[in-house]
């Protein structure tokens, strides 16, 4: 049953890197931030991370490449927690491609429950890892480190992609600037992070990756045909404390477990 597993993992894996390689273009492909009309591009709305931003996927996919391959190796893992990632690391996978394929045919609607529903399913995979423990620092690099790097970018794209939908179906706002959504998006952002920090007891992959999202879009706001000063600085602040709660709360959680080994 667990080479099953595996098998499925690592098919979903190459269906993500092929869905990924039509993504950028590389395959023929339209890239995502010129495919839906240019929906999803830096100047698209006020909380579009500039182009630089998207290359964390590169790194996020080598990241679910080496899980895949990881899983078959031989080492003292506990198949049990890699039992439980089967079904969302499968479903991450799937969906995101499925995200790719609905952004090249112009179908920027149903792109939105899309990545709803692989943001929903990266959470299911981080509470996986939160209450397990991994095996050794590889399987902490590969696993905990790629999926929490996935989440916090998941969670920036979720915002953007769901901005970029409002914004072709002509959503205006309810009458604010397009400055006011910007900062309550990047700070919504932000408090999302610093509840990952928490829950999380400080994993700094989903930080990291979140933190560069919101860089991005300030450095998109600061630049380019769609300025927004307020936002930018909104994006620069939720990024910040993200990352500050994050060191917190993993240092407190070093010291505790400094004083657990002393007492023991």
């Amino acid at each position: 049953m667990r080479w099953f597993r595996k098998i499925v993992i690592a098919a979903s894996a190459v269906v993500a890197l092929v869905g990924s390689f039509i993504g950028s273009g590389a395959a023929g492909g339209t890239p995502i931030q010129d495919a839906a009309g240019g929906a999803l591009s830096a100047s698209s709305t006020a909380i579009a991370p500039d182009g630089p931003a998207f290359g964390i996927w590169s790194v996020v996919y080598v990241g679910l490449i080496a899980f895949a391959v990881w899983q078959f190796l031989p080492r003292r893992a506990d198949e049990a927690r890699h039992d439980r990632l089967a079904v969302p690391a499968t479903l991450s996978l799937l969906l995101n491609a499925a995200w790719i394929l609905s952004v090249q045919f112009g179908l920027l609607w149903l792109s939105e429950p899309i990545i709803v529903a692989l943001l929903a399913v990266l959470v299911w995979t981080f509470v996986v890892l939160r209450r397990t423990r991994p095996s050794g620092t590889v399987e902490a690099i590969v696993t905990d480190g790629t999926f929490g790097l996935y989440l916090g970018w998941v969670c920036v794209a979720t915002a953007a992609n769901t901005a970029a939908v409002l914004a072709a179906a002509g959503f205006r706002g309810f009458g604010l600037s397009q400055d006011v959504w910007g900062v309550l998006v990047a700070l919504v952002a932000g408090a999302v992070g610093v509840l990952l920090a928490l829950t999380g007891r400080g994993r700094l992959a989903p930080t990291a990756s979140l933190a560069w999202g919101l860089t991005w879009v300030a450095v998109a706001r600061l630049d380019g045909p769609l300025v927004s000063v307020p936002t930018a600085v909104a994006a620069l602040v939720a990024a910040a404390a993200a990352v500050l709660v994050t060191v917190v709360v993993r240092t407190r959680a070093g010291w505790a477990g400094a004083r657990a080994t002393r007492a023991a």
